[in-house]
């Protein structure tokens, strides 16, 4: 195997690709919760909060 061979090889593996995918999307969605950090705690605290009411009232 020559030297160009493996470089054609090399070029059109795109094993790689799916890597770099899954770590951007990991990257957005880290990027999306540290901006909505406050709007999705106050959504959890409300969703406890009628749990916990609606578990008294049984």
């Amino acid at each position: 195997m020559s030297i160009r061979d493996f470089l054609e090889d090399f070029r059109g593996d795109e094993s790689g690709m799916a890597v770099v995918e899954v770590i951007l999307i990991i990257a957005v969605l880290i990027g999306l919760v540290i901006i909505f950090k406050t709007k999705i705690t106050g959504v959890v605290n409300d969703i406890f909060q009628k749990i916990v009411s609606q578990t008294n009232s049984i």
